[in-house]
């Protein structure tokens, strides 16, 4: 196909070549100027076949690159598993570009002796030096999450593992790198859903028809800025409770989907879309697609942002397992 395409330019070249010569015998234009003409046309020729040459090489290199991220984007964010304790569990990630496969949003799943812990974050910057840090991030939440024994410890370990991670980089990235997250934990019986926010949109509770937001009650800063954790106020203890009724969906999502702006400048808001607050019941697959498709619509596919989005269902009476 590539060589093909490559005798098409060559073709036309050649032919333009003659069609010059041709006119200029019409118009019994000098020889001399005839020449000059064909030369033109030649070389023109010459450099749009070169240029044809150099946008397939980069074009395979893009696609080769390509590949390549797309290896390195599940190798670092493989997909979690549908099931999880008494939880089904749905995520789904997109880019703002079609090109940007790689990202700083990360999310993770994991069974623990504390019950099923999870992450969703959004770590700052693009690209490789994103990678590193999402690698790091989700290393840390691995092996931390089966050992820390309360949520609020699992978010300081983290935030430990991160500084150090940054201060490696340089004193400059030490000052600047940082990862909001939220952290959940619903214990075996799932009758609750226990969060710690660390500077991350909130997630919402979607149960009945009704969608909430479950804004953190001692809010904290992001991780991995080296400033340790702020120490809540009196009588609160950083950490969130809320009830998890059965067929009830928690849904945790990145910027992405919170800044989604239509074309008006008005931002998506979950809690408002018809999509989430009908009565339909959904899993958690249902969830996760619903809310990418509704942000697409909102923004006119016009995404402005890489999106992550994690959802999980407490199954038993209700819809079934994601």
């Amino acid at each position: 196909m590539v060589r093909r395409r490559h005798r098409a330019c060559a073709v036309v070249a050649v032919v333009a070549c003659g069609c010059s010569a041709l006119l200029d015998l019409a118009q019994r234009r000098p020889v001399s100027a005839s020449s000059v003409d064909i030369a033109v046309v030649g070389l023109i020729g010459v450099l749009a076949l070169g240029v044809n040459l150099l946008l397939r090489r980069q074009g395979r290199d893009l696609a080769r690159a390509r590949g390549i991220a797309e290896a390195v984007q599940l190798a670092v964010l493989p997909d979690p598993p549908p099931r999880a304790g008494p939880l089904g569990v749905a995520a789904g990630y997109t880019a703002a570009q079609a090109e940007a496969r790689i990202g700083g949003d990360l999310f993770a799943v994991q069974e623990t002796p504390y019950g099923v812990r999870m992450i969703i974050g959004d770590v700052k910057g693009k690209g490789v030096q994103a990678v590193a840090s999402v690698s790091v991030a989700i290393g840390a939440f691995r092996q931390e999450a089966e050992n820390a024994p309360t949520l609020a410890e699992l978010a300081r370990r983290l935030d430990a593992a991160l500084s150090r991670e940054a201060e490696r980089g340089g004193s400059d990235l030490a000052q600047e790198d940082f990862t909001t997250a939220v952290l959940a934990e619903v214990p075996g019986n799932g009758d609750l859903v226990r969060l710690v926010n660390r500077g991350h949109p909130g997630p919402y509770l979607i149960h009945d028809g009704t969608v909430v937001r479950l804004d953190a009650t001692a809010p904290q800063l992001p991780l991995g800025m080296g400033l340790g954790t702020v120490a809540p106020p009196d009588g609160a203890t950083g950490t969130d409770v809320v009830p998890l009724p059965p067929g009830a969906l928690l849904l945790l999502i990145t910027d992405g989907v919170t800044e989604a702006r239509d074309r008006t400048g008005t931002f998506y808001d979950p809690c408002a879309s018809p999509v989430l607050t009908g009565a339909r019941p959904m899993d958690a697959d249902d969830l996760v697609r619903a809310v990418i498709a509704d942000v697409a619509r909102w923004t006119g596919n016009g995404q402005q942002d890489d999106m992550a989005v994690l959802a999980v269902v407490r199954r038993g009476s209700g819809p079934g397992p994601g």
